[in-house]
């Protein structure tokens, strides 16, 4: 019957491709508008499942763990949300000077193990080995001194040549000293107490954080990583965004990124703070390095994938908007309709009506029935 009113044929298709296509049924719930073209194509299938950590850390820097490592669990957390796209980190200068209380017991421990290695009041079982040459020393303290005098120097040296060049020999010079530079990083980073702070700027870059260094103003940190989030959010470059913060100045980002249709998780050691309510998902320090929040997010990702499937099945009538993209031509008027079946009645109907129920049911009888009565 479809085919005699192409009107109906068309509505019906059109609710089956709102339906069934989930794009038109998202961009309601958003405040941005999709791009139309191949660059927007592009750009939604490298945005999906992507994640951006951001990391305050004047409000949570990892002083009770290793920088490297809790930065390294961070990331297997985050990546259980999805694709790790961006690691961005804010401090003042003060957070990066600041050494935590186990590292300077840790300082001080070992400044008292070299004295008495000197005096020979103690003597390591296991020689130290330098990492760059393979010397062995009996003392850390000639270690110390045998890498400052020499691999430091070589080092320097290196450094001063590349950033002399220019061109095509800066590019080679790169390469050449590229793995040598690296293999002396490694070994400084265990042999050289930093000079800076416990070098926790160095293990977030090392660990593939972009740090941000702002000025010692109160509130300078909040506002750069607030600002860069809202950018973020623009530019539409992540679909989950990770906070590591306890600050409750970030509630009204979190909101925004939700109106934005965007997923949110907190990580933060305030268990009923203000974040972790606004947020999909929190988790406190000790469960990013026990593995539990990786778990955890089996289950959260779980209920967006639900979500998102309950959103492209919804679906409203709304006359208004149907009459605007479809237009209202050779659609049925209910008041025509109404109309037309008003009038279609002449008065022949009532009539015949009237004349097949003009006798009593006992009366109507066939003309057989009546002859054969009167005979008998």
């Amino acid at each position: 019957m479809l085919h005699l009113f192409p009107s109906i044929n068309n509505s019906v298709q059109s609710i089956r491709f709102k339906t069934l296509n989930p794009c038109i049924s998202l961009s309601r719930l958003c405040h941005f508008k999709a791009k139309r073209g191949f660059d927007s194509l592009n750009q939604t299938s490298s945005v999906q499942n992507s994640v951006a950590v951001f990391w305050d850390l004047d409000n949570k820097p990892p002083n009770a763990f290793p920088p490297f490592e809790a930065v390294v669990k961070l990331k297997t957390a985050a990546s259980s949300f999805g694709v790790v796209r961006s690691m961005v980190a804010y401090a003042n200068q003060h957070s990066f000077s600041y050494v935590p209380k186990a590292v300077r017991e840790q300082r001080r421990e070992r400044k008292l193990l070299n004295q008495l290695e000197n005096k020979g009041v103690i003597k390591s079982i296991d020689p130290y080995v330098c990492k760059v040459c393979g010397r062995r020393f009996y003392t850390n303290e000639k270690l110390v001194n045998h890498f400052k005098q020499i691999h430091e120097r070589e080092h320097q040296k290196r450094v001063n040549q590349i950033e002399s060049a220019r061109g095509s020999r800066r590019v080679k010079l790169v390469v050449k000293y590229s793995m040598k530079m690296e293999k002396y990083k490694n070994a400084a980073r265990e042999v050289l107490t930093p000079k800076v702070g416990y070098g926790l700027a160095d293990e977030l870059k090392r660990a593939g954080f972009w740090v941000g260094t702002v000025s010692n103003r109160p509130q300078a940190a909040d506002v750069a990583l607030r600002d860069h989030m809202v950018d973020v959010m623009d530019k539409r470059k992540a679909e989950c965004l990770m906070l590591v913060s306890d600050d409750s100045d970030f509630v009204g980002v979190l909101k925004e990124a939700k109106l934005r249709c965007l997923k949110t998780v907190v990580v933060g050691d305030a268990d009923d703070g203000a974040l972790k309510r606004v947020a999909d998902a929190g988790f406190s320090w000790t469960e990013i390095l026990k593995g539990k929040a990786k778990k955890e997010a089996v289950s959260v990702v779980g209920k967006w994938k639900d979500r998102v499937i309950l959103k492209k099945l919804e679906w409203r009538y709304d006359p208004e908007v149907e009459r605007k993209l479809y237009g209202s031509e050779g659609m049925f008027d209910d008041e025509s309709e109404d109309l037309d079946f008003d009038g279609s009645d002449d008065g022949n109907s009532s009539d015949y009506i009237h004349k097949e129920d003009s006798g009593a049911w006992w009366e109507l009888d066939t003309e057989s029935d009546a002859d054969s009565s009167k005979s008998q």
